[in-house]
């Protein structure tokens, strides 16, 4: 099956639709999988959203509101249904999805959802809504199915059974004591397979991966991905059993983590989204700007202190252009490697030399390689090999110091605890642009 992108001829489908009457609009959206449809809000207005939603079938309208992102603010959508209608959506979402979406209203109309649905739905929302979005508990879902370690495999299987009725899907069973503290975890399978007399005690596995609820959401997804689980239980200080994380809440996290990588690698702002206005757009990158511009003028200063050497070799004024440009590039290359080393694992004192002492002999050699081009361009083009020289030395010496900056500085921010995804951009773009200019007006001024 292949992913479904929005074009024209899908949108102007919807829109005749919307024109005509509701069977009409029924018939063409029974064509569209509720995450295609939720694509589609993205062009559509509210009113149409909120038409198409109170049309769909309870469990299908519940499926587009938890596909939509949350920058197409599915809550607002939610709250502007009738009551009734905004119920049923709920309770057919999984608790951590709808905690998810009534996250992002006011707290007046939180209350006003929550006052609606019955106690047990409410509780439970409100339960989650108390942890921190990008923790664990954030994204755990109540929903889980747990057996006591005393019962015996008919009983088991019993409660398995009841529980079991109003969860679409689940991956694995846990056990507890009588205190509701976590015993370990059972597989369907084992169950099924045991003797008939066997008691859950003697078919669980105490050795199992386990998070705390305030755990970072990376680090969650981190432990999900190292030991090639679909779930993962969460559980609080005293081991009590709170919920689980399956692998389709890390999907989105992954997701999520790496755009905000991205934009921040970029000089944009997390906050900024990726389908915001251009007023958004400005106050989220106007402060970066402004920063580079600062170490522009810390560039432009290296240039004015070699004035002499411009004005006497004027061709050393293109040839720099170009070695700090390798140099930004080489530098972007080794802070890409390194902060998604460093967002996939903490890195041990040997792991981050070993990256500083990679990222240098990469860059030497790079540098080299390089060098060797613009010294025989100098040769032929200039007819000048001392010019060719101080060329090779200035570019093995900036992608050297590239490829040292792209990977210590991260590191370094890391380890005082700045994001180093935020900040490391803007100091390597002065690093390199300083040395881009530096190093050829140097050399040139010792040698030429």
């Amino acid at each position: 099956m292949q992913s479904f992108e929005i074009d024209k001829s899908d949108l102007l489908r919807i829109e005749t639709a919307l024109a005509g009457d509701d069977a009409e609009l029924e018939r063409v959206l029974k064509e569209y999988h509720a995450s295609e449809i939720a694509l589609l809000f993205e062009k559509l207005p509210q009113e149409a959203k909120e038409r198409i939603i109170n049309i769909l079938p309870t469990d299908i309208a519940s499926e587009v509101i938890s596909e939509m992102h949350e920058e197409q603010d599915p809550g607002e959508l939610l709250i502007g249904l009738h009551p009734e209608k905004r119920s049923e959506i709920i309770e057919e979402l999984d608790y951590d999805d709808a905690t998810d979406i009534i996250s992002q209203l006011d707290e007046d109309e939180q209350q006003e959802i929550l006052e609606d649905l019955d106690q047990e739905d409410a509780d439970s929302i409100r339960a989650l809504l108390k942890y921190d979005e990008d923790t664990a508990g954030g994204l755990m879902n109540s929903e889980i199915i747990k057996v006591n370690i005393n019962l015996d495999k008919k009983d088991a299987l019993d409660e398995i059974i009841r529980q079991s009725e109003e969860m679409e899907e689940f991956y694995t069973i846990y056990v507890v004591d009588d205190a509701d503290i976590l015993q370990g975890i059972l597989s369907v399978k084992s169950i099924l397979k045991a003797r008939p007399d066997a008691f859950v005690r003697d078919l669980v596995n105490t050795d199992f991966v386990y998070v705390k609820a305030d755990l970072d959401q990376e680090d969650v997804a981190g432990l999900i991905s190292q030991y090639n689980l679909t779930t993962i239980p969460v559980v609080d200080d005293d081991m009590k059993l709170l919920g689980r994380v399956t692998v389709d809440d890390i999907i989105d996290v992954m997701e999520q983590e790496s755009t905000e990588d991205i934009l921040k690698i970029s000089g944009v702002s997390e906050d900024e989204e990726l389908s915001g206005n251009w007023k958004e757009a400005v106050k989220s990158r106007l402060p970066w700007l402004v920063i580079n511009l600062g170490t522009a003028y810390l560039a432009a200063s290296v240039i004015r202190h070699f004035d002499s050497t411009v004005e006497r070799l004027p061709a050393i004024a293109a040839y720099m252009t170009i070695i700090a440009g390798m140099g930004g590039n080489a530098a972007t290359q080794a802070l890409a490697v390194t902060v998604r080393r460093i967002s996939l694992s903490d890195l041990s004192d040997k792991q981050a030399y070993n990256a500083v002492i990679k990222e240098f002999l990469v860059g030497m050699l790079n540098g080299a390689a390089n060098g060797l081009i613009v010294f025989f361009v100098a040769m032929f083009y200039d007819a000048s090999p001392k010019l060719g020289l101080v060329l090779f030395l200035a570019m093995t010496g900036n992608l050297i110091i590239a490829g040292l900056t792209g990977a210590s500085i991260p590191l370094v921010l890391k380890r005082v605890g700045i994001d180093p995804a935020v900040a490391s951009s803007i100091i390597i773009t002065t690093f390199t642009d300083c040395a881009g200019f530096l190093l050829p007006l140097w050399f040139a001024t010792k040698l030429l």
